[in-house]
């Protein structure tokens, strides 16, 4: 009880107030920047196939044309599920993730890259090193998400596919993309 007492007198002097404003100031700025309650929270989307085609004279709808394929890896957290860039009928392409599930995290992003998809440790900060797009930010860290993919984007250069931490620079997970053929 008597420690009791010393602290809170302690606290209420001007430098127990100091330290205390700045201990409360650094758990804020600890809670803001590392966001440990995403490692909670799923967030699951499930985005359509899309179809930008138009009815085919059976009525039926065109199918996409698959461009590349590829399976993730996990890097810094298990990620699983794969990867498809899809062409519509009408020119537009677009970078499917299927069956994602990895850890939710702060300021996650889907990143083309020219960097070679490398297991462990290895692979973990290389895909912001070299040519690379961001799709934005990830929708979800569970489910089937679809992301636009710019027009110039040229596939042959571009090979690869992270689920990138933007806040820490690291891969939480990537795919090798593999031409269609």
């Amino acid at each position: 009880m008597r420690a009791v007492t010393a602290l809170l007198t302690f606290l209420k002097k001007p430098l127990g107030i100091a330290l205390s404003s700045i201990a409360v100031l650094l758990l804020a700025v600890g809670l803001y920047w590392f966001q440990p309650w995403k490692l909670w929270v799923d967030e699951t989307v499930n985005d359509a196939v899309p179809t930008a085609a138009p009815a085919k004279a059976d009525g039926g709808r065109a199918m996409p044309s698959v461009l590349a394929t590829g399976e993730l890896i996990s890097h810094e957290h298990a990620t699983k599920g794969s990867v498809r860039i899809i062409q519509l009928a009408d020119g537009k392409r677009t970078l499917r993730l299927e069956g994602l599930d990895t850890s939710n995290g702060p300021d996650l992003r889907v990143l083309v890259t020219d960097a070679p998809v490398k297991k462990g440790t290895a692979g973990w900060r290389v895909f912001d090193d070299g040519k690379h797009v961001s799709l934005g930010k990830l929708k979800g860290n569970k489910g089937d998400q679809n992301y636009d993919l710019p027009a110039d984007i040229d596939l042959a250069t571009y090979t690869s596919v992270s689920i990138w931490c933007d806040r820490f620079d690291v891969s939480f997970g990537a795919a090798e993309l593999k031409r269609a053929a």
